[in-house]
């Protein structure tokens, strides 16, 4: 859930903006030279907008978009994960020494972390969630196998016109 800080800020993307994002969304790999060109704005311009939507954490690191599978990880699972409230800190220090967990997620319901995983194979795929249990804080997990990508991840058509 997001809190209204967050809502907030959300709220104050201007039309410039969302024109450099969405221009982004169709070419991650757009120079800012060529997003001033395509935009119709002046260089400067759209070389702080991109900053400060990076330092602001509205733009991912570009990395996100490598396919784990072409790094020799084609196995993906999410693991939930119970957890000691108390020792939030020191698990997620534990948590992070895992290279293979690629994302973190607190959430509500009956267990408390979802992870995302990506693995060699299935021995690969035991073996870290082996080293998640030995992780301070995790009392328990549970393991779902990602069988096939029904819909990749999309932002473009929350972004608007």
């Amino acid at each position: 859930m997001k809190n209204s800080a967050t809502l907030v800020n959300m709220t104050t993307l201007d039309d410039i903006d969302r024109r450099i994002l969405r221009a982004l969304d169709e070419n991650p790999r757009a120079t800012v030279q060529l997003l001033a060109q395509q935009l119709g704005y002046a260089r400067g311009t759209v070389q702080s907008r991109v900053e400060k939507l990076f330092r602001q954490g509205r733009l991912r690191p570009n990395s996100t978009t490598v396919f784990p599978r072409d790094l020799g990880y084609p196995v993906r699972a999410f693991v939930t994960a119970e957890a000691n409230q108390d020792e939030l800190s020191t698990m997620m220090t534990d948590i992070a020494r895992v290279p293979e967990v690629v994302e973190c997620l607190a959430i509500s319901g009956s267990e408390d972390l979802m992870l995302q995983v990506v693995a060699r194979d299935a021995e690969h795929l035991y073996d870290i969630t082996q080293r998640l249990m030995l992780c301070h804080g995790i009392r328990r997990t549970s393991t779902s196998l990602v069988l096939r990508e029904l819909m990749a991840h999309r932002m473009d058509q929350l972004i608007g016109d």
